[in-house]
C-alpha cells in the first residue's frame, strides 16, 4: 500500500505495522527516513482486520484487541491508524468498554536512513541508534539525519530499543490520539505540488450509470496530483514523475505522454513538462542538435532496446500543438515554439534524404512506432508553424507523405489472415513479425483543425483490418491489450513488453479505436481495463500480467509495476474522456464532439474539465448523444 505524495512516500502492507520489512517505511526524497513503527497494547499487536486506501496520500488501518481476556471474544479496543504520506501517522485508540481502562501503548521506531535504490537493490545497512531528541527520537548517520516527534510526548523514551511509552486513560466510549512526525532534520512540513491551490490538473469529476465511473476518474486525478514535482530552478513549473515507488523522477517520455492524455484537464501540466523538457534540449554541433535526451528502455524480445529521447523529442511537437488547440496562450506558444522548431529540424535532418527515421544506433532497426511517432509529428509540426506563421511546414508535409507511400508498401505483411503491420524492418531489411501493443500507435494520429485526426500511416482497409487484430483474443486478455500476442513466440503475461498489460497503450487503444470508428473493439478493451481498476481499487499500475481472463479470476499484479504511475493515471482520464469525444480547437472557436454511439458504459457526464482555460461539462446519454452542459463564452459547438 502506497501513499504517496511527491516527494513524500509512506510504503506498508495490509498489516499496517512497519517492521523494515523490503521497502516498507516512510520515505522523503528518495530516502527511507523511518523503516520501522510498530505499535503494541497492553503488550500485545492490535488484531488486524482493514487496510484501506482513503485518498492518493493517505491509508487507513484499523485492528481490533481484547482488554481482558475475560471480556468474551468480542474486541472492545480498536485501534486506528491513518498513515499520510507527508511522514504523519495518527494511532488513535477508541474504546468499547463498560469500564474506564488503562493501557500502556508502546511503539518501536527505527531506520537506516537508506536510499530507495539501495533498498530496491538489497544493497541497505543496519539500522541505526537513535538518541532521545525533545518529544521523540532522532537518528544521525553519513547520508542525513532523521526524527520522530510526537504530541502528545511519551512517558517514558529508551533510545537503544528505540522504544517510546505512553500510559493512556480511557472512559468507557472514549478515545486517544497520539500523533508521530516523521522528517529529516531541517526539514520543514511537506507542501506537496498536487495539494496547493495552484495544481495544474483540473479537479474535475465524473457521473454515469456505471459506479466505476466516478470512482476511476477520481482515483486518477488524485493520483496525478500525488505525483506532481516542481523543477527545483523553476518552481513554476511542474511536471508528473513517472511513478512510486520505482521512478520518482523526470521521465521525459512518460512526462510527456501523461500529460498529453490529461489535456481535458486543462494546459497548465502540458506547459510547465514542455518549459522544463525544453532546458534539457541539446543544442550546438553534432547529429543529436534538437534531441531531447532520454534513457534506453526494454523493447521486448525480439527487438534491441530504444531511445526514449527518440520519443520524447517526437512528442514535444505533437503536445504543444495539440495543447494550443485545448486552449494554450498564444504567447506560452510562442515561447516553446523555437525549441518544438528544433525537434523538427532534428527529425529532418536525421532523416536526411532516406525516407525512414531509423533508430540513433548505426545498423539499428526500423520500427514501426518509431514511424508513427515521426509522422504524427510532422503532421502536426507542420500544422503549428503555418499557423504560427513559421516556414517549414510544406517540407515536412511534402516527407510525411513519402513516408506514408513508402510504409504502406514496406511495412505491411501478407499472411493468409489478412496481413499485420510489421512490428520493425531489421538493417538487412527483412520484416519483424510479430505482432504487439506497439501497433496502436498506428492509430493514434493527432488532433488538427477543426476536429478532425490528421491522417495515419495504414489506408482505411489495412487500419480495419488492424482494428480486428487489436480485439482478437490474442491481443485482447479480456483486462486489456497485451503487450505481444498471445500466440507470438516469446509471450509472457509477465513480460514488460512481451505480453503484460501496459494501461498506457490500452487506453491509447481505445482512443484510437474510437477516433477510427471501431467500436466494438474500443469497448471491449475499455470494459476489460475497467473491471480490472475495481481489483487495483481504481488506482491502475502501470501494467499488469496479459493472463487470459475466466469466469471468477482477477488480474495478477505485476511485482516490478509502478502504481500509481503517470501514464496509468493519465490513462485513465484519456478512456473516460474518450467516451464524449471531445475535439476543441480553440484558435478557431470551436469545438466538436465525437461520442461513442455504442454508450458501452451508459450515460456518463463529465464536469470541470477544461477547454480554452474555462469549465468545461459535457454529458453523452444512453443513445450516445452529447450535450454540451458548460463551455467558455464564445466557444461554438463544430459539426
Amino acid at each position: 500500500m502506497i501513499c504517496v505524495a511527491l516527494p513524500g512516500l509512506a510504503i506498508s502492507s495490509e498489516e499496517g505495522q512497519l517492521i523494515g520489512r523490503g521497502l516498507e517505511g516512510f520515505y522523503r526524497a528518495g530516502r527511507r527516513v523511518l523503516s520501522r513503527c510498530e505499535v503494541r497494547v497492553a503488550g500485545r499487536e492490535p488484531l488486524a482486520v482493514q487496510a484501506r486506501m482513503i485518498s492518493a496520500d493517505r491509508a487507513r488501518f484499523v485492528g481490533t484487541l481484547r482488554s481482558s481476556p475475560q471480556t468474551g471474544p468480542d474486541p472492545d479496543v480498536i485501534v486506528e491508524r491513518n498513515r499520510f504520506a507527508d511522514g504523519t501517522e495518527r494511532i488513535t485508540l477508541h474504546s468499547a468498554a463498560a469500564r474506564p481502562l488503562r493501557l500502556p501503548v508502546e511503539i518501536v521506531l527505527d531506520t537506516d536512513l537508506a536510499d530507495l535504490g539501495a533498498i530496491a537493490s538489497g544493497n541497505v545497512g543496519p539500522e541505526l541508534t537513535a538518541s532521545v531528541h525533545g518529544s521523540g527520537l532522532r537518528w544521525s548517520c553519513p547520508a542525513g539525519t532523521a526524527s520522530v516527534t510526537t504530541e502528545p510526548p511519551p512517558s517514558d523514551a529508551l533510545a537503544s530499543a528505540g522504544l517510546l511509552r505512553w500510559e493512556l486513560d480511557l472512559p468507557p466510549g472514549g478515545s486517544r490520539t497520539i500523533e508521530l512526525r516523521v522528517r529529516p532534520d531541517g526539514a520543514g512540513p511537506l507542501r506537496a505540488v498536487g495539494r496547493t491551490a495552484t495544481s495544474p490538473p483540473a479537479a474535475a469529476r465524473a457521473e454515469g450509470d456505471d459506479p466505476r465511473i466516478t470512482a476511476l476518474f477520481r482515483t486518477s486525478i488524485e493520483d496525478l496530483q500525488a505525483l506532481l514535482l516542481r523543477d527545483p530552478a523553476n518552481p513554476a513549473d511542474t511536471h508528473l514523475a513517472a511513478g512510486a515507488p520505482w521512478r520518482c523522477g523526470l521521465a521525459p517520455a512518460d512526462a510527456l505522454v501523461a500529460a498529453r492524455m490529461a489535456l481535458p484537464l486543462g494546459t497548465g501540466l502540458a506547459t510547465g513538462t514542455l518549459r522544463i523538457l525544453a532546458r534539457t534540449q541539446l543544442t550546438g554541433p553534432g547529429p543529436q542538435s534538437g534531441m531531447i535526451p532520454g534513457p534506453r528502455r526494454d523493447a521486448g524480445p525480439h527487438l534491441p532496446p530504444q531511445c526514449t529521447g527518440t520519443e520524447a523529442t517526437l512528442l514535444f511537437p505533437v503536445l504543444l500543438a495539440e495543447a494550443r488547440r485545448w486552449g494554450l496562450p498564444d504567447q506560452e506558444t510562442e515561447e516553446l515554439l523555437p525549441t518544438a522548431e528544433r525537434c523538427l529540424a532534428w527529425l529532418r535532418a536525421t532523416v536526411g534524404d532516406g525516407t525512414y527515421l531509423h533508430d540513433p544506433n548505426r545498423g539499428g532497426p526500423v520500427r514501426c512506432e518509431t514511424q508513427a511517432h515521426a509522422h504524427r509529428a510532422a503532421l502536426l509540426g507542420a500544422d503549428l508553424l503555418e499557423a504560427c506563421g513559421r516556414e517549414g511546414g510544406a517540407a515536412l508535409r511534402e516527407w510525411a507523405q513519402t513516408l506514408r507511400t513508402a510504409f504502406r508498401e514496406h511495412f505491411w505483411i501478407e499472411d493468409r489472415g489478412r496481413g499485420r503491420p510489421a512490428a520493425a524492418r531489421a538493417p538487412d531489411g527483412s520484416l519483424v513479425p510479430h505482432l504487439g501493443a506497439a501497433a496502436v500507435h498506428l492509430l493514434d494520429t493527432g488532433l488538427l483543425g477543426g476536429g478532425e485526426a490528421a491522417p495515419g500511416l495504414l489506408d482505411k482497409v489495412r487500419t480495419e483490418h488492424l482494428a480486428r487484430l487489436l480485439g482478437s483474443p490474442a491481443m485482447d486478455s479480456g483486462w486489456g491489450l497485451r503487450g505481444l500476442g498471445a500466440r507470438e513466440t516469446g509471450f509472457n503475461p509477465f513480460g514488460h513488453r512481451a505480453g503484460a498489460v501496459r494501461t498506457q497503450e490500452t487506453a491509447l487503444a481505445v482512443a484510437g479505436l474510437a477516433a477510427a470508428g471501431y467500436e466494438k473493439e474500443a469497448g471491449s478493451l475499455l470494459r476489460g481495463v475497467l473491471t480490472a481498476a475495481e481489483t487495483f481499487a481504481h488506482r491502475l499500475p502501470e501494467m499488469y500480467a496479459g493472463e487470459g481472463r475466466t469466469e471468477g479470476s482477477a488480474p495478477l499484479p505485476h511485482p516490478a509495476a509502478c502504481r500509481p504511475a503517470a501514464t496509468a493515471a493519465a490513462a485513465g482520464v484519456l478512456l473516460l474522456t474518450t467516451l464524449a469525444g471531445i475535439r476543441p480547437d480553440v484558435p478557431a472557436g470551436t469545438v466538436t464532439l465525437r461520442p461513442l454511439r455504442s454508450a458501452p458504459l451508459g450515460e456518463i457526464g463529465l464536469m470541470g474539465l477544461r477547454v480554452a482555460g474555462a469549465p468545461f461539462s459535457v454529458r453523452v446519454g444512453r443513445l450516445g448523444l452529447a450535450m454540451v452542459e458548460e463551455a467558455a463564452d464564445g466557444l461554438q459547438l463544430g459539426v
